[in-house]
Parts: C-alpha cells; sequence; structure tokens
C-alpha cells in the first residue's frame, strides 16, 4: 500500500505515530524556512510540515516546489498543532515529513479545485474529472451512494427481489421520444433504449416474482433542464396481489426509512390529497405544501362592479400572503412587472392590502367600495398585514399564472426552507388527457393504468371524466415518484387501446406480447417509479440533479468532457445501412 491511513482520519491519540500518507496536493503555504502542504484525498485534509533544521533541506526545497494538485506521498511522524483549526476534524494534528516522493506532477487546473471555486459551469463540466476531487461534489455523490444502499436494505427486508431487465428493447409510440439503436444484424430494424421498464416488470408479475425492485437506467429523448437529463435513473417497483392502499404504505415506508437512515428526519404524516383539489387550491399537481396562499375564486365578488376586466375574465383567482401588506409601491411594480414576462403571460396584476389600521386599499378602489374590498378579505380570512394578489383571465392560463405568482411568493418571503419536508399523495389522476395537436386522447400516465372500476363506464360517454388508479408522491413541490395500479386482463387492456386511438393490428404489433402474458394467469399488480437524481437533490437541498450524477450532460444533451454526441466513421454506418443527411446551414 502507498499509504497506511487516509488525509481525513488521523486524531491526538495518533500523535507519534510514523505514517505514511498519498493524495493530492490542495496548496503550498511557504514562509522562507517553514513550509506547510494541505494534503487532500477523499476522506479529508491533513497539514503536512516541513521546517527548516528539522527538515532535510532537499526535502524542504521538494515541498516547496511542489503545485496544485500534484500527487505525492508523505512519510512522517504525527505531532500536535500549536495552531488548531477546528473547522477540519484533523485540525489538531499535522505530519512532520522525513520524506517525500513526487507520485504525478500535474498541470496548474483551470479552476480553483475547492468548494468555493473559480470555475464557470461549462468549463467544470468539460474537466468533470477535476469537478470531481472538490467537497462539494464528492459529498453529493456520497449522499447518492447512501441512498442506494439504504433502498436495497429496505427493499430486501420487505421481500423484493432486485432484477435486471433489458437495456435494448422495443420503440413504442407512447411517451417521449425514444433513444433507437440500429441493429447491424437485423438490417433497417432499430432497438430502443427503455424510457421505463414497465412491460418488463408487468411480465415479472405474470411470471410469479410477486414483488421485484430495480435501481435502472432510463432514457427519454425530451428537452432539458435542470431537473432533467436524457440519461437517469429511476427506483422501479412493482408488486402483486395488491390494492392501491398497499403501495401507497409500503412505499411510504421507504421514503421515511431513507429520510430517517440518510437525513435523520423523521418525516411528518404523508397527507392525500385528490388531483382535482391539487388543481383547485395550488394550481398544479405538485403542491408545495411548506407554505398556505390556496387559491381562491373571486368571481362571485369581484364581477358585476363595471370593472372591465374582471367582467369579461372566465375566472379570477386570488392568493392571501400573510404579513406582507407592507409591499412598497416599487415592490408591487415589480410583482405586476414579473406576472407580464411573456414566461408567465398575466394581462396585469390587482392587489389589495389589509393596512395594520384595519383599512383596506386596493389599485382597483374607484370600481369597489369598502364593503367590497372587506367580503373578498373575509373570504380569505385575511387580517391587518396581509397582502391579497389577484389575476384573472382564461381558466386554464390564469390557473397556471397563479400557480406561479403563488411559487414566487413563497420563494420572496422565504417560506421555501430546503431544511422543511411537506411530503403528500397526489391520487385521483385523470386517466386521459385531450391532445389538440392529434386530435385524440392520450393516456396521462401510460396505456397500462387501470380505471377506477366506478368510472369504466364513462369511457364510452364521457372519457376525459374517467379517473386513474394512479399515484404521485410529491415532496416540496416536486414529484418524486409515480405509479398506478395496472390492467391485468385481456379485454380491459384491449379496450383501453382502443380508446387511445389504436386499431386491433396496432396493439398487436406494439403490445401483442403484453396481451397474450395476460391471458396466462396475470395477478392483479401495481408499482411505482422514484425519480432517484431528484430524490437525491431533495435530500441535499439542490434545485439541480446534475451535480448528483457523477458525469451529466449540459444543456443541449451534450457530454463535452468527452464530447459526445459525436460522429461516427463512415465505414459504420455503411455497416448499419445508414445513411446522413446533414441540411446545409443557411446563412
Amino acid at each position: 500500500m502507498l499509504r497506511t491511513h487516509t488525509c481525513g482520519e488521523l486524531r491526538l491519540e495518533n500523535v507519534g505515530n510514523e505514517v505514511t500518507l498519498s493524495g493530492w496536493v490542495q496548496r503550498v503555504r511557504n514562509k522562507g524556512g517553514l513550509v506547510w502542504v494541505d494534503l487532500r484525498d477523499r476522506y479529508g485534509l491533513t497539514q503536512l510540515i516541513f521546517e527548516e533544521g528539522s527538515t532535510d533541506e532537499v526535502i524542504l526545497a521538494k515541498a516547496a516546489s511542489l503545485g496544485r494538485e500534484f500527487v505525492v506521498q508523505a512519510k512522517g511522524t504525527v505531532i500536535e498543532r500549536t495552531a488548531k483549526n477546528k473547522n477540519i476534524p484533523t485540525g489538531e494534528i499535522e505530519i512532520k515529513v522525513t520524506s517525500i516522493e513526487v507520485l504525478n506532477p500535474a498541470k496548474l487546473p483551470p479552476f480553483l479545485i475547492e468548494d468555493e471555486t473559480d470555475g464557470g459551469e461549462e468549463l467544470r463540466m468539460k474537466y468533470r474529472y477535476l469537478d470531481l476531487r472538490r467537497n462539494v461534489i464528492r459529498e453529493k455523490l456520497q449522499l447518492r451512494h447512501r441512498m442506494m444502499q439504504e433502498t436495497r436494505k429496505y427493499m430486501d427486508s420487505a421481500d423484493f427481489i432486485e432484477v435486471e431487465t433489458p437495456v435494448l428493447i422495443k420503440s413504442t409510440p407512447e411517451g417521449a421520444r425514444d433513444f433507437v439503436v440500429p441493429s447491424r444484424v437485423n438490417q433497417g430494424e432499430f432497438y430502443a433504449l427503455p424510457q421505463s421498464p414497465q412491460t418488463f416488470k408487468q411480465l415479472l408479475m405474470v411470471s410469479g416474482f410477486d414483488r421485484y425492485f430495480q435501481i435502472v437506467k432510463c432514457f427519454r429523448d425530451e428537452d432539458l433542464r435542470a431537473d432533467r437529463q436524457p440519461e437517469f435513473t429511476q427506483i422501479d417497483c412493482e408488486m402483486s396481489f395488491v390494492e392501491q392502499e398497499d403501495i401507497l404504505d409500503t412505499f411510504e415506508g421507504l421514503t421515511r426509512h431513507l429520510f430517517k437512515t440518510v437525513r435523520g428526519v423523521e418525516l411528518e404524516e404523508v397527507k392525500r390529497m385528490t388531483y382535482t383539489d391539487a388543481m383547485r387550491f395550488y394550481g398544479n399537481d405538485k403542491p408545495d405544501l411548506r407554505f398556505g396562499m390556496r387559491f381562491e375564486e373571486l368571481n362571485g365578488l369581484m364581477q358585476g362592479k363595471g370593472f372591465g376586466i374582471f367582467d369579461q375574465a372566465e375566472k379570477i383567482l386570488g392568493i392571501c400572503a400573510e404579513g406582507a401588506a407592507e409591499y412598497t409601491r416599487k415592490q408591487l411594480d415589480a410583482l405586476t412587472d414579473w406576472v407580464k414576462r411573456p414566461q408567465i403571460g398575466a394581462k396585469g396584476l390587482v392587489y389589495i392590502k389589509y393596512n395594520a389600521d384595519g383599512s383596506l386599499k386596493s389599485s382597483v378602489d374607484k370600481f369597489y367600495s369598502s364593503e367590497d374590498l372587506q367580503a373578498v378579505a373575509n373570504q380569505f380570512g385575511a387580517k391587518p398585514g396581509d397582502l391579497i394578489l389577484i389575476l384573472s383571465g382564461d381558466s386554464a392560463a390564469v390557473t397556471k399564472q397563479m400557480s406561479e405568482l403563488r411559487l414566487k411568493m413563497g420563494d420572496d418571503l422565504g417560506l421555501r426552507d430546503k431544511n422543511i419536508f411537506k411530503p403528500l399523495w397526489v391520487i385521483d389522476f385523470p386517466l386521459l388527457e385531450w391532445d389538440e395537436e392529434t386530435g385524440r386522447y392520450h393516456a396521462m400516465h401510460h396505456p397500462f393504468t387501470s380505471p377506477k372500476k366506478e368510472d369504466i363506464a364513462l369511457l364510452e360517454t364521457d372519457p376525459g371524466a374517467v379517473r386513474a388508479n394512479a399515484y404521485d408522491l410529491v415532496i416540496n413541490g416536486v414529484e418524486i415518484g409515480g405509479g398506478s395500479i395496472r390492467i391485468h386482463d385481456k379485454s380491459t387492456q384491449s379496450m383501453m387501446f382502443t380508446h387511445l386511438g389504436f386499431t386491433p393490428e396496432e396493439a398487436k404489433k406494439q403490445f401483442g406480447f403484453l396481451l397474450d402474458a395476460f391471458e396466462f394467469g396475470a395477478p392483479p399488480h401495481g408499482g411505482i417509479a422514484f425519480g432517484f437524481d431528484r430524490l437525491c437533490a431533495i435530500f441535499g437541498g439542490s434545485d439541480s440533479i446534475r451535480d448528483y450524477i457523477a458525469f451529466p450532460k449540459n444543456n443541449s444533451g451534450r457530454d463535452v468532457m468527452i464530447d459526445s454526441p459525436s460522429t461516427i466513421a463512415e465505414d459504420q454506418l455503411k455497416e448499419l445501412s445508414i445513411k446522413v443527411e446533414i441540411a446545409e446551414k443557411t446563412k
């Protein structure tokens, strides 16, 4: 071994020990006859000391010549530090070095390899192997590792079997775009990379495996943002002979286990909310419950008073921000500008201030009496010191706009504490959603989701009103998992394909294997999949999932470190019978 100890484990009780350490040079401080070197590895940092008079001159000179990120081996004696550093675990000791060897010199890195770095995101992604040396990144990947191990412990204790499913599968028309892989052996045919192991885990239930899970890579060719990557990881799970409540209990248990073992947090009761209520009161299907500001519909109170904008609106919505009545005119103007941005799209913003003296002041006073304003305040249960914000317009648009405004107010008022966790099951989703572009219904989750038994008759008369046996787990406004009870008989699954616009021939071509399997005794079953990268980011208090992935892609789906995707050799293309045509860029 090139070391007897790591750079993070020596303490006062080791004083007098002869040790060998190996690692990277974090920094060198040269005071002439006294040189300190901070030596770093994955486990921590230890200070080395070289002192004129007690250190060999050759060794002292070698220490002074070391550069950042040199890989070195140092031998010496553990001594107690005179000036202790309480900020690091090894801060009470240092190593009086008797020999040092450069195992590998290093070029000066393009950015500081420290917690507070001077490297921009693109530069750090290009040199990701250097970025991974920083404590803040390493700790995020260590968190990911711990969560993987604790997930496996819990799932094993609950009798789940981890089974690997294929990575080269069949492309299907539902959901996001597939990444496709050409087959050399079967010319003109293609595999797809899995967006989910959905059909395979259902087949495992038909096979009698009863409880399956997998920490699995999935792939979706979709537009990227902070919480999306073209390849991502799921905790994928399926259970037989269960109803919805069994699945919610089991995976509420997993969530509690992870919070307790990884974060040391006893998770509070996981509330339940229907999709209808989530949309009605919060404007989205993943509400952040760390703060209030539930929507109130104000059509009945604010229409018919002569204010044309409200009178012509399909919907008028308001929220009440507690304690925000002291907002200045400048702050309110800034909020108005914010909601008018193209990304939000509101036409304007109306406010009502409930002043500390009990008076009410609004931006539309000439249309509404004090009694009218008081009625609005009463609708919210508002009190002196509160601020009511109101938007109006088309029902779907204003609901989305108010949802964004509510989240912004939560941020501005400091109500979205990343160390507070508010879990929620959202249930009773619509089974189908109408797509204007294709002119037909699509499955809101996927075509294997079971409808509520009591709603099946509505498939013929009112498909949009059919509720799904589906559920999402939401924490702090982020969907971290979703699943459903599945269809497990051929006749219901065939009927679902028909309602989704598949001809019998198309259904047979795409999913014939599953329909056939259902004829051989498929048990009632259901499951869930957790977005593992998102879950890690929530545990780590981050908005982006990138730092929890060892080698992530950028916003364009590129790995700038290895320069991928890239062109391939002409011979490879010929082998695959692929002709690439790239349109000339217009100037």
